[in-house]
């Protein structure tokens, strides 16, 4: 089995190795080959560095994750479905979500109507609000990706949450807020 651990071994090699309970190194050694091929199509698809980053490494978890157990005969072509359909999905899930700006103005675009007269009436100490009463992980996470523009990674970096950690914090507190903003604009309603 060492032999596959070089870069001898083909694609089908290492996929076959792996499927039959191989190391995750064999894995890892096939994403590292086309790790530059997949950061390009995140490129192409998502025109942004941080986000082409995230995409690409949420893409490999998904993979490590959920390797298939039925034969893949073209790894490189498969990679490439996998990657864009991470990438559609990102640009599905920030298609109205500015990464240049999180207040007041964007509560709007965290999953709410945009003709919802309520929501413009939001202020930025509304927010700030908000914000506080979310769990610390929760905030953290926001304000790290929101208003610091951090990626996943720097994220991963600052605070030691895991990849999977930060996107549920992302995901839960952009819920909670959206809840406690709502809250706050029916009572004074």
């Amino acid at each position: 089995m060492q032999g596959f651990h070089n870069s001898s071994a083909t694609d089908e090699e290492l996929i076959l190795q792996y499927q039959m309970g191989g190391s995750i190194e064999l894995l890892g050694c096939l994403l590292s080959r086309y790790s530059i091929l997949a950061f390009g199509v995140a490129m192409k698809y998502l025109k942004d560095r941080s986000l082409a980053e995230d995409a690409v490494q949420q893409a490999f978890c998904k993979i490590i994750d959920r390797f298939p157990k039925e034969p893949i005969y073209n790894f490189k072509g498969w990679l490439y479905v996998v990657i864009r359909n991470q990438c559609l999905q990102t640009l599905r899930d920030n298609k109205c979500i500015p990464l240049e700006s999180f207040n007041s103005e964007t509560i709007d675009d965290i999953d709410t109507e945009k003709n919802d007269s309520a929501w413009k009436l939001v202020t930025d100490e509304d927010l700030e609000t908000a914000l506080g009463l979310l769990p610390e992980q929760q905030r953290v996470s926001i304000q790290l990706f929101f208003l610091k523009e951090l990626s996943y990674k720097q994220i991963e970096d600052q605070t030691g949450y895991t990849f999977l950690q930060i996107k549920s914090y992302i995901q839960n507190g952009k819920r909670n807020l959206k809840n406690i903003l709502t809250k706050m604009q029916s009572t004074r309603g």
